[in-house]
């Protein structure tokens, strides 16, 4: 293998690798060096193996906590509780498992065949190989519409060029040479080399074999890519903090239950059963299960809309984000070359000016442009797909959007002769009959073509003399520090068919065309959309820089009227261990990079999470991949994204539009907020199911409630409102808020203090129902424990009244304007009915039949708590 093969010879490059241009490798030597070097092919990760993802949901501190509480319930034999609370853990694996499962399999049928063989010269003869077995010293051949199998030094090329976006990011095609160049030259730059994964787009060429598999540039970046670890989500954070909290507050409080009930003279095994099913209502083992489905149903509605979530967490993690970075061509552009401008004698045409057909009456050279545009072209199309160069693609579009009929055009001047573009005289030609006579179509560079015109053709018709060639330059040079790539042309009408040494002589000059990779319509908008939501969209691109400005400033990066704004290229930014601190604060303020390599992708999204960004990257080459992987969520392009890039990214946008994350961000932000409201609802009422039985247990009142009755509330009058509340819609301003601070967890000061005013007022209705019954209604301690148990689920169900903001109205907000919440309500009311009239059910639960009085008792103690707590709500002590 060969380091900067770039910066040797031809014969320098075969020399070294011991092989003969013309005859390439023996079949021997062949084989040796596939012994030595080993396949052509990058180390492939191994697919997630099931059991290892089913096994992984399981991996969750709430989850340990209900094992631990489900353990003690089977050694004290209370079987009933043990196999209760081992059906929400399996539950809430299954749902995350069955999720995480089909978003794999999803993946999988996206993935695309790639071209799997290459053409070699060995033993003197041409050869069509598998990819795998190339080495180091064969000699390949290239044609257009070929994938560059390794990377190679270039010994010969004809009219070559080469699409390297993939590697580099680079939207033109790279026009290749033979050249030496020296050493310290930039990948992007390297234009005597080919390298692996890109694509040849025009002309032949031949080449050596440098490197191979893990050792080509494409190799270099998949080791970054393996390397790169991504932490965990913020959402796992904060679940896992919160998880840890709870689990120290329940380790605290059941001993502390447990032991004053029994120092008061209660009989220890019902204190123990007691302890065991207040740690599971200390725990919300609801909320596992309300967070995995609010996710999931969130990710179903993004499969709806073109994009695929690989892992649920990644919703939620989109909703914080507060930097994305992007990639340029194709996901901020159309990755199309179109014509932005064409400069005639005496006029200037802008994008959409040429479309009005009446220009072409009026400026004879325009309408003459339009014809060379068409017959100097080999672009064609085949099953409605555009085929050929991209710059003569656009030639054909921009045709079209004028009104002319292409194929017509060619049927009316039948093309006879050729000549191919050329990259040493960067012009090519072609030669067509028009009735009594013979017309030269010529385009190319412009000081190629300028020097060959006598003449230029003027607005109407006119052919006059060409002196002010040096204004025409200063035009075009202009037009080219803007970001765009500038194409003349020219033509000659004659009576006889012109020789080949005549083709590029006594041309008359038509005018320039300017094209540029335009940004996508919906762009502009949907970078102010991100702005108002307190989110900066930095692009990340390997292109040039004055391209990488031209499009900022178009689609709204950067502003025209500002030179102070600049775009920093890759050769400025400095390693990592090399920044100084001012260095850094100018990066992080900057939001256009270009020329950037993959490395500095990488280090630039490590920069932004060491300043506490939550970091969004969306890309498609593989250049984008060790990126995509680090960034706390991976955004792929479904459609053009290489296989590499949709391996390592966390969702996939299936239509490839950048603004398909707007809607995936809004969906992150709801979910979050939903979560929040389902913790704040399932913690309030399992606090007052504590503090309830915690003030029994250390006073002479009656049980309010029993091991089983918790267990009972748990599972079915607590997850069903909390579900709902995950199914909500809403705000539908959140887009027009700032991200949440990274570190900020799911309960604020704010919150924890809301939960607990919630969740004292269920208590103070449970107590308050139970001393009443107890020692003025004095019911048995069977009723006095039915009549808390009742207002107890009385209590919760209405407490998801108390969650949307004080400065709502108590009458019309998201939780009463959600359907899915009113429902719950209902089927938790219907599940009592049911319950109550089943015997055996019934039985398990020590119900027994309540008068009316006692049910009016109940509803008033119920309503009261709810009263109570919007009573605080309005004087402001919660949020």
């Amino acid at each position: 293998m060969i380091k900067n093969a770039h910066n040797l010879t031809p014969g320098e490059v075969t020399q070294n690798l011991k092989v003969d241009p013309s005859s390439g490798l023996s079949s021997t030597e062949a084989e040796k060096r596939l012994v030595e070097f080993g396949r052509n092919r990058l180390k492939q990760t191994r697919p997630k193996r099931t059991w290892l993802i089913f096994f992984e949901q399981f991996l969750d501190p709430v989850i340990y906590v209900l094992a631990g509480a489900t353990l003690l319930a089977f050694l004290f034999d209370e079987t009933l509780e043990g196999f209760a609370v081992l059906v929400v853990i399996l539950i809430t694996a299954s749902i995350g498992f069955f999720m995480e499962w089909q978003a794999i399999r999803s993946v999988e049928a996206l993935q695309k065949l790639v071209q799997t063989f290459a053409n070699v010269i060995r033993d003197g003869q041409e050869k069509h190989l598998n990819l795998s077995f190339v080495v180091p010293g064969d000699i390949i051949l290239l044609n257009a519409g070929d994938v560059i199998p390794a990377d190679a030094r270039l010994l010969e090329g004809q009219s070559l060029a080469v699409k390297e976006a993939v590697l580099t990011g680079e939207s033109n095609q790279v026009e290749k040479d033979i050249e030496v160049l020296p050493e310290e030259t930039t990948l992007a730059d390297r234009k005597n080399m080919v390298y692996k994964g890109t694509i040849v787009s025009r002309g032949t060429g031949k080449a050596v074999v440098t490197s191979t598999g893990e050792n080509t540039v494409m190799g270099e970046i998949s080791r970054l890519t393996r390397e790169a670890t991504k932490g965990r989500t913020p959402l796992e954070k904060k679940l896992t903090k919160l998880s840890h909290k709870l689990i120290w507050l329940t380790i605290f409080l059941t001993g502390l239950i447990a032991l004053s009930g029994y120092l008061q003279g209660k009989e220890l095994l019902l204190m123990i059963e007691t302890a065991i099913a207040l740690a599971v209502a200390a725990i919300p083992e609801g909320l596992p299960i309300v967070a995995t489905i609010a996710l999931a149903r969130g990710m179903l509605k993004l499969s709806h809309r073109k994009v695929v979530i690989k892992k649920l967490e990644a919703v939620e993690t989109l909703g914080a984000t507060g930097i994305i970075c992007t990639d340029k061509t194709g996901t901020l552009t159309e990755n199309t070359m179109s014509v932005h401008r064409v400069v005639v004698a005496e006029a200037d045409f802008g994008p959409t000016e040429w479309e009005q057909n009446h220009l072409f009456k009026e400026y004879r050279n325009l309408e003459k442009l339009l014809q060379v545009a068409v017959l100097c072209n080999n672009s064609r199309k085949k099953e409605e797909k555009m085929l050929g160069d991209p710059v003569e693609i656009g030639l054909l579009a921009f045709a079209e959007k004028a009104g002319f009929d292409p194929p017509e055009m060619r049927n009316r001047h039948s093309k006879i002769s050729e000549v191919p573009f050329d990259a040493e005289i960067k012009k090519m030609a072609t030669v067509h009959e028009d009735e009594d006579h013979y017309f030269v179509a010529v385009k190319g560079a412009l000081e190629s073509i300028i020097g060959s015109c006598n003449t230029i053709l003027t607005k109407d018709g006119r052919e006059t003399e060409f002196e002010n060639k040096e204004e025409w330059q200063q035009k075009a040079n202009t037009l080219a520090s803007a970001g765009m790539r500038v194409l003349a042309f020219a033509f000659q009408s004659v009576p006889q068919k012109p020789e080949k040494t005549q083709i590029f002589e006594n041309l008359v000059f038509l005018g320039i065309t300017a094209f540029l990779d335009p940004p996508r319509k919906d762009i502009k908008k949907a970078i102010q959309t991100y702005r108002n939501a307190g989110i900066k969209v930095v692009m990340i691109t390997g292109d040039h820089p004055d391209t990488a400005r031209k499009v900022g400033e178009e689609i709204g990066l950067m502003r025209t009227e500002d030179p102070t704004q600049e775009v920093i290229h890759g050769r400025d930014v400095p390693t990592p261990e090399e920044m100084t601190g001012g260095q850094e604060e100018k990066i992080l303020q900057a939001t256009v990079f270009a020329r950037m390599a993959p490395k500095q992708k990488l280090d630039l999204v490590n920069l932004y999470q060491k300043h506490n960004q939550v970091v969004g990257m969306l890309g498609d080459g593989v250049n984008d991949a060790p990126a995509l992987k680090k960034a706390d969520i991976g955004i792929a392009m479904g459609i053009r994204g290489t296989e590499a890039a949709k391996e390592v990214a966390d969702v996939i946008l299936m239509d490839d539009k950048f603004t398909s994350t707007e809607l995936a961000i809004r969906q992150g932000r709801t979910i979050f907020e939903n979560i929040r409201q389902f913790v704040i609802y399932l913690l309030s009422c399992n606090l007052a199911e504590i503090i309830s039985v915690a003030l029994a247990s250390i006073s002479n009142l009656p049980m309010p409630l029993l091991p089983l009755q918790i267990l009972f509330l748990n599972l079915v009058t607590d997850v069903f409102p909390a579900l709902a509340l995950g199914m909500g819609r809403g705000d539908k301003r959140v887009m027009e808020q700032p991200p949440r601070n990274p570190s900020e967890p799911i309960l604020t000061k704010k919150h924890w203090a809301s939960t607990m005013v919630y969740g004292l007022t269920i208590t103070t209705a449970v107590i308050g129902v139970t001393a009443y019954s107890w020692l003025f209604m004095e019911r048995s301690a069977g009723v006095v424990n039915n009549m808390a148990f009742y207002t107890l689920i009385f209590a919760q169900l209405l407490n998801v009244f108390n969650l949307p903001k004080r400065q709502r109205s108590f009458f019309v907000n998201e939780v009463t304007t959600n359907p899915w919440i009113w429902a719950a309500l209902v089927f938790s009311l219907i599940i009592l009915v049911v319950v109550y009239h089943i015997p055996l059910v019934a039985e398990i639960l020590s119900l027994t039949p309540l008068t009316f009085e006692d049910i009016a008792v109940i509803g008033s103690f119920g309503l009261g708590g709810l009263l109570l707590t919007q009573i605080i709500k309005r004087l402001g002590f919660t949020s």
